[in-house]
């Protein structure tokens, strides 16, 4: 069979329709964040309840694309995910217009379910149509559409806010995210190696646990969890930081400060390309270690070295993501979909679990504490990691030679 080479028109047609979609699913998923101290302040929550309106989308997300990864193995990869674009968007359309927080966390809600349908099969249809060589560059690729996405999002929604209200902001994320779903649609081809199978929940549920007994996808898994949990602990409360004193900018100055994610549009390409030359286990040690030294640097009192900070985290962060997720895709043999779908199950959760537990730590010991918990987890991550690169020396069964 023959695959779909980097530099090839069918590959810029296909990483440009997965770009569009990793803008859209990161828009709409990320437009909430620099919203929450003014849900904090306009529904009279806390910041930790306030962190639910982007936790339960993410959540719902988590446990939503263990499904969709197993139906596209039956029903195919393109229909799954271009219903799940265009649902997602009018959904992110209709929470505008909440007339409270309730409503809006149902919304949010559903939304996670409605943007599961890409995340969990995009880096399946890579894994089948892109040759393994230029997999990385392509995955990177789809993985700056995230960057780009979560950069707009953020910024976007902030300012909106600050000079009309939230409900504007999130009204216009959703009329471009309309937009982003057809120019998906219109430039993605229907897979050219993908057979469909019968649904078959006990193979397909045996899969799943198959998946979780391979210890080196479980720990990409947990990598991931770590991952992303760190990252949105850390752009949850540093809104907080930056909006309160010393430095008591206003929510349109502080919107910026997301700029400095573009950075992962950077990352993710660069370390793609670097991952085709050197391997994985030594370039997702290096991004762990440039995530744990941003982190450190964001305790530093100085605004300019706190920027700094989160601009080598998310340098590190979607380096990491990049590595991991097209990692598992080259170690899954079969049923590529479910194996990329548990990733992003792991991937999310964290996102859940540890955006909401940072509220805790944020009001228990403030900032520090946050950091505090996010340098743990990246340890872990980094621990994940090493034996990964031990383990990568070894060849296994499967003769995936630094690969495995």
């Amino acid at each position: 069979m023959t695959y779909i080479r980097k530099g090839t028109p069918v590959f810029r047609k296909i990483t440009f329709a997965f770009f569009a979609a990793g803008f859209n699913t990161f828009a709409i998923l990320y437009c909430v964040q620099p919203l929450m101290e003014e849900f904090t302040r306009e529904f009279h929550v806390t910041p930790t309840a306030a962190s639910l309106s982007l936790s339960v989308t993410t959540m719902l997300l988590a446990v939503s694309m263990l499904v969709f990864g197993s139906l596209s193995e039956v029903w195919g990869r393109k229909p799954i995910m271009g219903i799940s674009m265009l649902a997602a968007s009018v959904l992110c359309l209709a929470s505008a217009f909440s007339p409270n927080f309730h409503t809006l966390l149902v919304l949010r809600t559903i939304q996670g379910v409605a943007l599961a349908g890409l995340p969990s099969i995009a880096m399946a249809y890579l894994g089948e149509e892109i040759e393994p060589g230029s997999l990385g560059s392509a995955m990177g690729l789809y993985i700056s559409g995230n960057a780009i996405g979560a950069v707009f999002g953020r910024i976007v929604s902030g300012l909106l806010s600050e000079y009309l209200n939230w409900h504007m902001a999130m009204g216009a994320i959703g009329v471009i995210s309309l937009i982003a779903s057809i120019i998906f649609f219109m430039n993605l081809p229907p897979s050219r190696h993908f057979t469909p199978r019968k649904l078959k929940l006990g193979k397909l549920g045996m899969s799943l646990i198959d998946h979780l007994r391979d210890r080196k996808l479980f720990s990409l898994f947990l990598i991931g969890f770590l991952l992303l949990g760190s990252n949105v602990a850390l752009f949850n409360y540093i809104v907080y930081v930056l909006l309160g004193p010393p430095y008591s900018l206003n929510k349109a100055f502080a919107s910026w400060i997301f700029i400095v994610m573009i950075v992962g549009i950077f990352s993710s390409s660069f370390i793609g390309r670097m991952v085709d030359r050197y391997g994985y286990p030594k370039i997702l040690v290096m991004n762990i270690f440039i995530v744990i030294a941003g982190a450190l640097f964001t305790i530093n009192s100085m605004l300019a070295v706190k920027i700094l900070g989160i601009a080598l985290f998310t340098f590190g962060f979607f380096g990491g993501h990049s590595v991991a997720s097209s990692w598992v895709g080259r170690r899954a043999l079969h049923n590529k979909a479910q194996a990329s779908s548990l990733y992003l199950f792991f991937y999310y959760a964290g996102s859940s679990v540890c955006g909401t537990v940072g509220g805790l730590f944020w009001s228990a010991f403030h900032w520090l504490g946050v950091v505090g918990m996010i340098t743990f987890m990246l340890l872990v991550a980094l621990w994940l990691s090493g034996y990964l690169a031990r383990s990568a020396k070894v060849p296994d069964k499967r003769n995936e030679k630094g690969l495995n």
